[in-house]
């Protein structure tokens, strides 16, 4: 765990205590699992003696809340245990639709609206006991309504005004589609994290004969609404870039959207280099997979996709196909939104698990310390890169 001193040498606001709506229990469980093993590892003695520690070494750190529903659907939020002066992480996943519930004898599969509005019912059932309330939410909800065109609403910005005005003190998200949604709170706390570091770390970890330079690697833009975090990619690694344009028909509207006529490329020569393509998201998963198809026409060796959230809203079967064709080699995904399970049976498929990496977050954050350690991932995916590398050069010497 990144600056243990830190935390040594100071207090935390108070208890601490993680409270995991049912979209979100397999993350947060695998965060209240590090959190515990980090602050056994803590040397302070203070710690023991300190009334001001009382509940910091805990083997569990969940609080027990329960959302029942009536027959009809309706439902309430109601917390098990005392939350009184505690500081509240909330967690939720807007985007796990394999939570079922009964409405009329009909079964129905939650949405991110539903997911939304109980993370409202765990606030309101607070009630005003609790020290602070935090609510970490990787898929930022109608995130990619964030901003507004003509006749329409704009519901990302109303979601985070709402959400301050329930008492929330941070609101903590992962590659929001566009941050600057955070003008619409701008006295709250905010904070957006991205994964590149994790991405890396996996693929590496992967890939055991990568070489990351120049001649051998390129990072690639699927659009122009990825290009700066492909950009931070490259400049990282110390490759260049690339990017797809997509030409889109804008006279016709097909499931929400504007359909894309073609991708056209700019940047360098892809002939015989391996590529990552790095994105927010995989949603139905049509355009990243023409775009590494065409890059496999250009002659491209191996095709990475990097995605912070892997959707898959229409399922795996044409991931499937293509891998068979050969368009692409691997998918990158964190693990920060519900995955199928079948995923994890497909060869092309690596997580980026991202749950230490939250531990980390909640434990500053309970302390009121600075995150730049945390946020400084240059230094991090460097020291990466130099690991991976060295251990080549041993591998070869063997040789």
């Amino acid at each position: 765990m990144p600056n243990l001193k830190e935390l040594e040498n100071s207090m935390p606001v108070a208890p601490l205590k993680l409270v995991a709506l049912p979209s979100a229990e397999r993350m947060a469980r695998r965060v209240n699992d590090y959190l515990v093993e980090f602050r056994r590892s803590i040397h302070n003695d203070k710690v023991k003696n300190d009334p001001a520690f009382h509940g910091y070494i805990e083997s569990n750190y969940l609080a027990h809340v329960a959302i029942p529903r009536f027959g009809t659907g309706e439902a309430k939020a109601q917390f098990q245990e005392s939350i009184r002066g505690k500081d509240l992480f909330l967690m939720v996943d807007v985007c796990n639709h394999s939570i079922t519930y009964q409405m009329n004898g009909y079964t129905n599969h939650m949405s991110p609206d539903d997911h939304y509005q109980d993370l409202k019912r765990v606030i309101a059932a607070c009630n005003g006991k609790a020290h602070r309330i935090n609510v970490i939410m990787p898929f930022l909800y109608e995130g990619r309504q964030h901003k507004r065109n003509g006749r329409e609403s704009l519901d990302c910005a109303f979601a985070l005004r709402e959400l301050r005005d329930m008492g929330i003190s941070n609101f903590i998200t992962f590659d929001a589609h566009d941050p600057r949604v955070q003008n619409s709170i701008p006295l709250s706390g905010f904070d957006n994290f991205t994964p590149p570091y994790q991405f890396i770390k996996a693929l590496l970890n992967s890939e055991q004969d990568l070489i990351v330079d120049k001649e051998h690697l390129l990072v690639i833009s699927p659009d122009e609404g990825a290009l700066d975090r492909a950009i931070y990619f490259a400049t990282v690694l110390g490759v260049d870039t690339g990017m797809f344009y997509k030409r889109r028909d804008y006279s016709s509207i097909v499931n929400g959207k504007n359909p894309i006529v073609a991708h056209e490329f700019l940047g360098e020569n892809v002939d015989g280099k391996d590529i990552i393509i790095i994105d927010d998201m995989i949603s139905s998963g049509g355009s990243m997979i023409d775009t590494a198809k065409q890059l496999k026409k250009m002659n491209a060796r191996r095709v990475f996709i990097c995605c912070t959230f892997g959707l898959f809203t229409e399922g795996l079967a044409a991931f499937d196909a293509a891998y068979e064709k050969g368009y692409f080699d691997k998918v990158v995904t964190t693990d920060l939104t519900y995955l199928p399970p079948e995923l994890y049976d497909r060869p092309y498929f690596i997580e980026a698990d991202m749950s230490k990496f939250i531990a980390s977050l909640v434990d500053f954050m309970n302390h009121d310390a600075s995150m730049s350690n945390i946020m400084a991932t240059t230094e991090k995916i460097h020291d990466v890169l130099n690991a991976y590398n060295n251990r080549q050069e041993v591998e070869l010497d063997v040789e």
